[in-house]
């Protein structure tokens, strides 16, 4: 569908072709990391931070619960010492020479002060650490604990003064030093095995996750290759599952445009075909002298009217190219529909005369001016007209109609056999009406259209079909009062 006295420039002026990435000679292929491996190293990574932190947590919490533990055991033993000497005569001291014996062997040192008010005990570095806590200056009933850092080491200190006088327990809060290297023994090993438990759960994870996925990659690859009925399995994680049902939707639509673009170059090339037989067999015979001298003329006609339609097919194919292509260029300007009918009309008369076809022309009195392209316009409505008129018998109407409210609507309108609700539902997809009435009604290789609902579209408007009320059918193109440029 074309309007000849429109396109009379060159066929390639609007063909573009988008310019090819430039590469680098030599440049090495991007090495990247696989999802397993990353998946791997992130759970990994997260299970050694995590036992970092649980580690030194953990060793704090042990050391700081073996101070505490070690504090209440020697405020405990300091409460019966404080019990024993509250109860006993001044004979005291033998007692707490043995209990000072049986402490010292537990790393605990004890001291007194005698009778001169002075700190006094067997272990002289407790002495001066109970010395300068004051131990001495507490008074009866009285009780004092202490921690205590020396030469960078923690010092316990436990002291309580009975009948005047003041003792104290010294001890380090490494006593426990033994056990608390056992915990911390006990808790990095099941670090350890909570950390390589992390590594199995990571490449058992890794793999469950880049399975589906990479049965994508596969699905994707064939098709790559050409194959169309292979479908990647749905499986996996809701986002793996997303691209799995996004690479099988691509397949069904690539099946289907494949198909359609067959049926599509199959019909072409059938009615290319056909033009082609008529205008080879008759310049044959022209050419062998067996056409009488009479007929010449008529065979001139046939082959005129057969490289017509040959050229009316190369304009539709390049012009449906463009489109697809985005390449497509329009010139907008404020046409008049109103003179535009008018001057499609005069056309249009002489090719009815020609069937005996009446053309009714209904348009307002006034000019209606809008921003459009009115060559492609133009060309939208000489192809619904080469359409109707080719199936119109003698005596039926065709219509042209142009009428104004909310927005402009154009109108094709014709008294032929019409189509069914089926047939308007479908009846602007490329090729589809073609094959549903091949070898019952005259027609191309189904491109009008297909092309019509293209170019209304970039014109920023929409192309209906429906019943007309000559009993045939209603092409209606309905364009905005002020379009935007398309």
């Amino acid at each position: 569908m074309r309007s000849r006295e429109a396109d009379q420039g060159p066929a390639s002026e609007d063909v573009g072709t988008a310019p090819l990435p430039a590469t680098t000679a030599g440049e090495p292929p991007i090495r990247r990391t696989s999802l397993a491996l990353r998946i791997t190293m992130l759970v990994v990574s997260v299970a050694v931070a995590v036992a970092i932190i649980a580690g030194v947590v953990g060793a704090a919490m042990i050391r700081n619960t073996a101070v505490d533990v070690t504090r209440t055991y020697l405020s405990n033993q300091a409460n019966v010492i404080d019990q024993q000497m509250s109860g006993e005569d001044p004979g005291y001291r033998i007692g707490l020479a043995k209990l000072a014996q049986v402490f010292k062997q537990q790393g605990i040192s004890v001291v007194t002060e005698n009778r001169n008010g002075k700190i006094d005990g067997s272990d002289a570095q407790a002495v001066r650490q109970a010395t300068a806590a004051g131990v001495a200056a507490l008074t009866d009933g009285q009780s004092m604990s202490r921690t205590l850092q020396v030469n960078g080491r923690t010092v316990l200190l436990e002291a309580r003064s009975v009948n005047g006088r003041a003792f104290a327990l010294v001890a380090s809060a490494d006593i426990g030093a033994g056990t608390q290297r056992t915990l911390q023994r006990r808790v990095l090993l099941a670090l350890a095995i909570g950390l390589l438990a992390a590594v199995i759960g990571g490449l058992v994870i890794a793999r469950l996750v880049t399975r589906p996925l990479r049965r994508t990659a596969e699905t994707a690859r064939a098709m790559g290759a050409g194959s169309r009925q292979t479908r990647a399995p749905v499986a996996g994680p809701s986002e793996v599952a997303d691209v799995a049902i996004a690479v099988n939707e691509l397949a069904d639509a690539l099946q289907h445009s494949e198909s359609r673009q067959r049926e599509f170059l199959t019909s072409v090339s059938h009615e290319l075909r056909t033009p082609l037989a008529a205008i080879g067999g008759q310049a044959e015979a022209l050419s062998d002298g067996i056409v009488p001298g009479p007929e010449v003329p008529q065979v001139g006609r046939m082959i005129r009217a057969e490289s017509a339609r040959l050229e009316r097919l190369v304009y539709d194919l390049l012009d449906l190219a463009r489109l697809g292509a985005d390449s497509f260029r329009l010139e907008l300007a404020p046409c008049d529909l109103t003179a535009l009918i008018r001057e499609m009309a005069s056309v249009w008369q002489i090719r009815c005369d020609q069937r005996s076809v009446q053309l009714l022309v209904q348009v307002p009195s006034g000019p209606v001016v809008v921003v459009t392209d009115a060559r492609r316009l133009r060309q939208v409505l000489d192809g619904l007209a080469e359409n109707a008129l080719r199936l119109l018998a003698p005596g039926r109407p065709l219509v042209l109609a142009l009428s104004v409210g909310g927005s402009v609507v154009l109108q094709v309108r014709d008294g032929g056999p019409g189509l069914t609700a089926q047939d308007y539902a479908v009846a602007f997809e490329q090729g589809v009406l073609h094959e549903r009435y091949r070898g019952r009604r005259p027609g191309g290789a189904g491109l009008g259209l297909a092309l019509a609902h293209s170019l209304v579209t970039r014109l920023g408007g929409t192309v209906t079909a429906g019943p007309a009320p000559e009993g045939g059918a209603c092409f209606s193109v309905e364009l905005p009062v002020q379009p935007s440029p398309g």
